[in-house]
């Protein structure tokens, strides 16, 4: 969970906290009350149980809580290393992903809650004014209407210009070929460049875009066609959302996707909640007053102690007897009529 947990880190960045630290002894009071200070708007929060691993994705600093179960997850270093050309170039990172969102539109309180927070996790996209070649990563989250399941994927985007053959691209590409066997360029470009089936990608009109826009990338020139390829590089997280709550993870239940209860018991425990929260300020109260009746109490126990100490020179100060009131050698001066 704590790789899983660093993985989810690396798909936010750059505007995450990569290096946070979190001790046994820190509450989530702790993490909440400094989030305004660094500007966090959301809070993810991995948690393990006996049923399983659950994610929770709060709002800050009033909620809601989204509390989803992971049925499966996968982490990126396992999607990585499947990967044909498992290298995945970290400049990408220095970017936010773009965030891509499937079947998530509906009437149901739950789809739009859903879709309202995963839009505010991310940077918010102006398509005017965008620069194509800042979209290196996107993310992916789709809903499933039949399983109640969202599946979260994370790629990078790769474009590679069309209408050229495969030799040209394998020109154009930073590490060129071996052309030691053929006299001439023509040469290699007539044969092909005794490139295998398995060099080419299969493109088409569902992947091919016109360019508004220079690309990263040798032969990705603005006005001319590209092709867009996703590499998966992970993590993989399939969630089914079980419950939302009012406020951070203490509030009440707005949605369950097991239980259900009815008018009498939402009352009722509305009720409770109310009952709780009143007992919870009037004890508040109490120990302020303590405290400040602690305080009063502690400050004249020092007025006091220091009155004592002050006494207590100045009856040092003072003569005890005769022959402290006159010096030694000295006589006293009797009246005749004493």
């Amino acid at each position: 969970m704590r790789e899983l947990a660093r993985d989810i880190r690396k798909v936010m960045e750059p505007f995450t906290a990569s290096k946070l630290q979190v001790k046994k002894s820190n509450t989530l009071k702790d993490l909440t009350s400094i989030a305004g200070i660094f500007h966090v708007s959301r809070m993810l929060m991995l948690t393990k149980t006996e049923h399983g691993p659950y994610l929770r994705v709060i709002a800050t600093p009033q909620g809601p809580t989204l509390v989803f179960k992971i049925h499966e997850y996968c982490l990126a270093r396992d999607v990585v290393s499947y990967l044909k050309r498992p290298n995945v170039e970290q400049s990408a990172f220095l970017t936010p992903p773009l965030l891509v969102m499937n079947n998530l539109s509906g009437e149901h309180m739950e789809l739009k809650l859903i879709q309202a927070m995963f839009q505010e996790m991310f940077p918010k996209i102006n398509v005017h004014k965008v620069v194509m070649d800042s979209i290196r990563r996107c993310v992916l989250v789709n809903y499933n209407k039949d399983t109640k399941l969202l599946d979260f994927r994370h790629y990078l985007i790769k474009l590679a210009p069309v209408g050229i053959s495969r030799s040209i691209k394998k020109l154009i590409r930073p590490k060129l070929p071996n052309m030691s066997r053929f006299e001439t360029i023509s040469e290699y470009i007539e044969r092909g460049g005794n490139l295998s089936e398995s060099e080419g990608e299969m493109d088409g009109p569902h992947n091919e875009v016109t360019l508004p826009q220079e690309v990263r990338g040798r032969g990705n020139i603005k006005a001319t066609q590209s092709a867009v390829r996703l590499k998966e590089v992970g993590p993989r997280l399939t969630l089914q959302l079980v419950k939302i709550e009012e406020g951070i993870c203490d509030g009440a239940v707005l949605f369950h996707a097991f239980v259900k209860k009815s008018v009498e018991e939402t009352e009722s425990i509305k009720a409770m909640r109310e009952k709780k929260r009143i007992l919870k300020e009037k004890r508040k109260r109490e120990q302020l007053e303590n405290v400040k009746k602690k305080a009063l109490l502690r400050e004249e126990n020092k007025k006091k102690s220091l009155q004592g100490i002050k006494n207590k020179q100045a009856m040092k100060r003072q003569p005890q007897n005769d022959s402290d009131q006159f010096p030694k050698g000295k006589k006293r001066k009797v009246s005749e009529e004493g």
